[in-house]
């Protein structure tokens, strides 16, 4: 049987497969074999690491397709985009993959002025000119704003940094199974490797829930009851400007019935929200 190469960073953008739906994968390929091909890039695996553990532990047998890329980076956007394509991701993991691509395309260097090719990109709107950046590219393709694309960054380099530690806790994090605010991953990025490795003792050792819980339950009886309505009433009046924004922008759009004005109006609203959850 082909050996194959199994890349810890490749394989840790995998999403963990449930039992259930780890159990009918493997029933299906004993019942039918392993119908779709492996794909590998000089040896590594890229696509297929449930089906090639599942082919291992039964010796069954498979085929494999390899692909050419002309560097790692270009090998990493390439499964990046094959698992938002293709996967059920939750916002945890789809937040980490966007902040990961992003990460990436900057990586790749195409000319001696330091751009990559998508600042070297000219869209046209309304006969002008526009060069887009790489957040803005991204963003166009996930469709969120540059600005959620930037924070995805953060936390991508937040959770890259536990998993130079764990990657065991990194999985973890991705997996739901330790629930940790993205505002606290970003911080990640810049702590020191002492307090990362201490919060990774914490989550193997199952004390970060707990701590977190703790923490919580004292910020709750510590807030003055006078500052806790003080920031609702400013978060009200916030998300109410908000919603009056938007509803004018629809009743504008609604009388044209045109479906591209109103994806338009409700994205800039989207963006708004975001804006407003940055700031809190």
């Amino acid at each position: 049987m082909q050996t194959i190469i199994i890349d810890e960073e490749f394989q840790s953008l995998l999403p963990k497969l449930d039992e259930e739906t780890y159990k009918s994968l493997e029933s299906s390929i004993i019942q039918n074999g392993c119908m779709e091909a492996l794909v590998t890039w000089n040896g590594i695996l890229m696509d297929g690491h449930y089906r090639y553990e599942i082919c291992l532990k039964h010796d069954i047998p498979f085929e494999t397709v390899e692909m050419e890329f002309s560097s790692r980076e270009e090998a990493l956007i390439w499964i990046i985009n094959m698992q938002v394509s293709r996967r059920n991701l939750t916002p945890m993991q789809l937040s980490h993959l966007r902040g990961l691509h992003y990460q990436t395309e900057k990586k790749i260097i195409k000319n001696e002025t330091g751009k990559n090719q998508h600042n070297e990109v000219s869209v046209h709107n309304e006969h002008k000119a526009q060069t887009l950046s790489t957040a803005g590219f991204l963003a166009a393709k996930y469709k969120v704003s540059p600005m959620t694309i930037r924070r995805d960054a953060k936390v991508a380099e937040g959770i890259n940094s536990i998993g130079e530690v764990s990657l065991a806790a990194k999985r973890s994090i991705l997996s739901g199974e330790v629930s940790i605010d993205k505002k606290e991953l970003e911080r990640f990025s810049e702590k020191p490797r002492k307090e990362i490795e201490a919060f990774v003792e914490a989550v193997e050792n199952g004390e970060y829930e707990k701590k977190k819980a703790a923490a919580s339950a004292l910020s709750r009886q510590a807030a003055p009851v006078e500052r806790v309505l003080a920031d609702l009433e400013k978060l009200g009046a916030a998300v109410a400007k908000a919603e009056a924004n938007i509803r004018s922008e629809l009743n504008l759009v609604s009388r044209r019935a045109d479906r591209n004005l109103l994806k338009k109006a409700l994205k800039a609203h989207m963006d708004r929200l975001e804006e407003l959850y940055v700031l809190l």
